[in-house]
Order: structure tokens, then sequence, then C-alpha cells
């Protein structure tokens, strides 16, 4: 385990939910202590690994537009898109900051080497398989929490403060921002080791990608689903998010169609049939020179897709 996750999780000891019971005064499960340490980092390091000068970065006013998406299960996504000096300023404190510091083994959205196959493949073949999905994930990760986060990588007030300044907006992460889905994914270690804990205790396994939240069992077991459902909601709202809780929680046992981040995973991970009959279609029409749905390059797209699922399901230890 590396020193940032035990810092992390060693700041957050306190967090056991079975215990708030017990005559031990405990720290609430969302106060982060940021660790004593007599080196703290500020704008002149900041300049040596972005590149920045530190008079750019306290200068700038960061700026966005909203762009509505379309979003898979319906209905539209609202982004919120820097621009480009903002967006420019993002990605070097992403490459420069944030790039080599570990995330949790759950965390697979948005991470190098992992991806929607690697998400799916722990619960490829399992009894039963439970999703649930965080409300306004990026929208409800507050800028305090990622305040904190940068004082818990060694940032100096002062520098984490700009730090924040210039990865959020309104109060919280801007989904549509370089930075946004990695800060998500640091700022929600101790979430993962939480649930993932949960998950074992349980007897299941635990993934997340994004706002996605995955676990599986390999038998049924009576009560299990009762006192993972209780605990996850209790786990999410102690770390300052909450449930969609009516039609995005999902629980499908063997007979029914398992999907995880939009792969079927009940034998192996694999597209849907559905959808491989079509790529199927679309190849034939486009290699005969028909018209087809979608262009080359779409296809290609997808092509590149089923390349990398079975690349990724044959791969060692998968």
């Amino acid at each position: 385990m590396t020193s940032f996750i035990r810092r992390i999780l060693g700041a957050a000891s306190s967090a056991a939910p079975e215990r708030r019971r017990s005559r031990l005064r405990r720290a609430r499960p969302t106060a982060l202590r940021t660790p004593r340490s007599p080196v703290r980092f500020g704008l002149t390091e900041l300049e040596r690994r972005t590149g920045l000068a530190p008079a750019d970065l306290i200068g700038a006013t960061p700026a966005y537009r909203s762009v509505s998406i379309p979003k898979r299960s319906g209905g539209q996504r609202e982004l919120r898109v820097p621009d480009p000096a903002t967006k420019a300023i993002q990605r070097r404190l992403l490459h420069g900051l944030l790039d080599r510091v570990p995330v949790h083994p759950a965390a697979h959205g948005f991470e190098r080497d992992r991806s929607i196959v690697t998400n799916a493949l722990p619960h490829s073949g399992r009894a039963v398989v439970i999703r649930m999905d965080i409300v306004d994930f990026f929208g409800t990760t507050s800028e305090r929490r990622v305040r904190r986060l940068f004082r818990v990588l060694g940032w100096d007030a002062e520098t984490a403060a700009l730090l924040t300044r210039l990865t959020t907006d309104g109060g919280a992460l801007p989904q549509g921002a370089p930075t946004s889905p990695r800060l998500a994914n640091l700022v929600n270690v101790r979430l993962d080791a939480r649930l993932a804990a949960l998950a074992v205790r349980l007897g299941g396994t635990y993934t997340r990608y994004a706002d996605d939240l995955t676990f599986s069992f390999a038998e049924t077991q009576h009560g299990a689903l009762a006192d993972l459902l209780a605990a996850t909601t209790k786990i999410i709202r102690q770390e300052g998010y909450a449930l969609h809780l009516d039609r995005k929680l999902q629980i499908r046992r063997r007979h029914h169609r398992q999907t995880v981040t939009g792969l079927v995973i009940n034998d192996h991970v694999a597209l849907p049939r559905a959808r491989r009959r079509w790529l199927r279609a679309v190849e034939h029409h486009v290699y005969a020179g028909r018209p087809a749905s979608i262009g080359r390059e779409q296809l290609a797209g997808w092509q590149a897709l089923e390349a990398m699922i079975e690349r990724q399901r044959q791969a060692p230890g998968a």
C-alpha cells in the first residue's frame, strides 16, 4: 500500500461506523485530518513541476461554458467545459501533480491501464451482481474536499487554495475539466477502501467506474444484500454523497442478463449480443460499399473497443 493511501486511511482511522455508538469519542468519517509534516510544497515547487509561473497561475481567471450531451440511458448530461486557457493550465496540473499519485485499486474510471473492461472482469460469472449509482458525482465532490486533498498531498495552505481555485467551479468539481476525473478518484480513496472492505466482509467484490458502483457475489447469501444496501447507503452518505435507489439500483442474478459498464458479464465479458450483431452488419455494409448507419472512422472505434475487450479479457490474471 502506498504512502498516500496510508495517509488517507490513517487520517480516517476513526471512520468505522459499527463503533459509532460506543463511548469512545471518535472523529466524523468525513473529517480527513491534514497530516503534520515539517515539509510543505509551495509556489516554487509548483512552478518546478508544471513549468507555469506563479504569477500567471495567481492571475488566472478560470472560465467555463455549459454543454449538454445526451446520456446513454436517456436525457441530457450537462458538462462544464473550461475555456482553452483554463484547460491548458489544468492539463499541466494533471500531468505535473496528479498523474503519479496512486488511486485505490477498485477505481477503474479514467485510469491508465484500466477501463470499462477491467471494471467488469472481477464480476464475470458471478451468482449475483448489484449496481448502484451516485447522484451528481462530480457536482457533489466539494471544493473543501479537494482543498483537503491537496493539503494531504503536501501543499501549503496558500498553494492548496490556489490549486483548488484552478480545478473547481461553483464549489465543486466541474464535469468536463481534464483534472476532475483524477481528482475525484483521489478524493475518494477512502470511499473505495471502505466499500471494498465492506464487500470482502460480506464475501463479495467491489469496483467503481466514476459514479457507477458494482458489487458481486459468487453465491447468494441470505441477508447479505440487505446488509450491503444498508451499509453502502450509510458509507456513501458519510462520504458526502447520495445514492440513486430507484431505477438505477440493479440486482441481477445468473438467470438475468448481467451488465457492468455496458458489457455483458454472465459467462465472460463481451459487448451485448444485439450490439455485436449490429456491428457485424455495419462491417458487411461498409466493406461492400453499401450505405451504413456509421462511417469508417466510427466503425474503427467500435472495432478497437472489441479488440480491447478481447485483449484485456485474455490478459494474465484477468
